[in-house]
């Protein structure tokens, strides 16, 4: 993988060429490019490219969508070539990359009030130099995802399952529930005597990989509500905490369960090609940590009869659960700046979240869109409290979000070989240690 130190040589030599090449050249001022990466979102901004069309008489959108791998290479490419789109759809676990590399437009002049989106989403792109470099699109939350044959043939009752709790000395009622879940090729439970681990039929919880250095939909909402942060600051931190006793105990704990026979191993993931939602709808797993935008591809898997649980409340005496917000973020060099900077505005509006809401694909922003897509959910039959209510419940319930900082490429380098290590080789959570060393090393410079 390149770093961003060697993706900002590159971009340093193609920015300075992309001023005099790229520019409004190749553009007619009429239209605006816009990319995403999420096909079953398309429909939704395009019956918002009318809307907004319809408002601006002589510009038009322009929509291309390409997958999750091929948006990020493309992307990156498109800055070094000099025909970025206008606007694209960005993620927070770029943010920090793409703001290093100085190729986003600050967006200070739309006025983005934080008031008007769900809590802390508007901040989470505001750069270091205190410039707004995005505007608020949706978010998702992590939640356990079920299949209503197993739970119930285990006699695990929904509600049962809303109110787990762990800790990482026995795995409290979570792991209890995760073992009874289990069963080996004889039929026995993970629970009962005579389990047998290294035969395992039905896991009781699905393998999502080893999380990398954010762990979004693996162990995150453990370390989480045990009380750790990923860095010394909830934004733009310039220490990361990967050697902390607790964090290591949540680790040894979680990936401990695989050593038990009772979370599938790391080979079932085989590098996403095997998905946690796979897994499940295959009957290899009972259960899976997955995200709100996978609700729709769950519920619509022919054959599963599935249910939804909120994280299990941990040491802290809380739930927790990554909310990561996506945003429209206006590249530097954009062609047509002018009119990028009005549809941007006009994606961040409640007109346009309360149409992306009505689809029932994600969670808008605004607190608006979030209602028309609740209401969207339920016309379909789909209970989404587990996903919502983590954000509206303080009292029982923390969110927090990916951890932005600078060289984020390098962190995700660093990270990633060493959980696997951890999760796939059983190497001891004690050398993310050095990783860590090595990380903070990188963001002294």
């Amino acid at each position: 993988m390149r770093t961003v130190g060697a993706l900002t040589g590159a971009l340093a030599l193609s920015l300075v060429t992309g001023c005099a090449q790229g520019g409004t050249a190749g553009s007619d001022g009429k239209t605006v490019t816009y990319w995403l990466w999420d096909a079953s979102q398309q429909p939704a901004y395009q019956a918002c490219a009318k809307g907004f069309e319809k408002e601006n008489p002589g510009l038009k959108v322009k929509i291309t969508q390409l997958g999750w791998g091929d948006y990020w290479t493309k992307l990156t490419a498109s800055f070094i070539a000099g025909t970025e789109p206008d606007v694209f759809t960005d993620h927070i676990q770029k943010f920090g990359q793409f703001a290093d590399l100085n190729v986003l437009e600050p967006l200070d002049d739309l006025d983005i009030d934080d008031s008007a989106y769900q809590t802390g989403l508007a901040a989470n792109w505001k750069g270091q130099d205190g410039h707004q470099y995005g505007t608020p699109k949706d978010w998702d939350t992590v939640a356990l995802f079920y299949n209503r044959k197993l739970t119930d043939a285990a006699g695990l009752t929904g509600d049962q399952l809303n109110s787990l709790s762990w800790n990482p000395k026995d795995g409290g009622t979570f792991e209890k529930a995760i073992a009874h879940l289990t069963v080996d090729k004889n039929g026995k439970r993970g629970d009962e005597q005579g389990f047998d681990k290294d035969n395992v039929k039905v896991y009781g919880l699905a393998t999502g990989g080893a999380g990398d250095g954010d762990g979004q939909t693996t162990w995150s909402p453990f370390a989480a509500s045990a009380g750790w942060n990923y860095t010394d600051k909830a934004r733009w931190g310039t220490k990361y905490q990967y050697d902390s006793e607790t964090f290591q105990s949540v680790i040894d704990w979680y990936f401990g369960l695989a050593k038990k026979g009772y979370l599938a191993p790391f080979t079932d993931y085989t590098d996403g090609a095997n998905p946690a939602n796979a897994q499940l709808a295959s009957g290899k797993a009972a259960a899976s940590f997955d995200g709100a935008w996978m609700i729709s591809t769950y519920y619509g898997t022919k054959g599963l009869d599935v249910g939804t649980a909120p994280t299990p409340t941990g040491p802290t005496g809380k739930r927790a659960t990554m909310m990561n917000g996506l945003a429209d973020s206006v590249t530097k060099n954009a062609p047509n700046k002018e009119g990028a900077k009005k549809w941007v505005r006009y994606l961040a509006s409640d007109e346009c979240q309360k149409t992306v809401g009505g689809y029932g694909i994600v969670f808008p922003a605004t607190p608006d869109g979030t209602k028309a897509a609740v209401a969207a959910y339920k016309k379909k039959g789909i209970d989404v409290s587990a996903f919502t209510e983590p954000v509206t419940d303080k009292k029982n319930s923390a969110t927090f979000s990916f951890p932005v900082t600078d060289y984020a490429a390098d962190v995700y380098a660093l990270m990633r070989p060493a959980m696997q290590d951890v999760f796939a080789n059983d190497a001891p959570v004690s050398g993310l240690d050095s990783t860590n060393d090595q990380i903070n090393l990188i963001l002294g410079q």
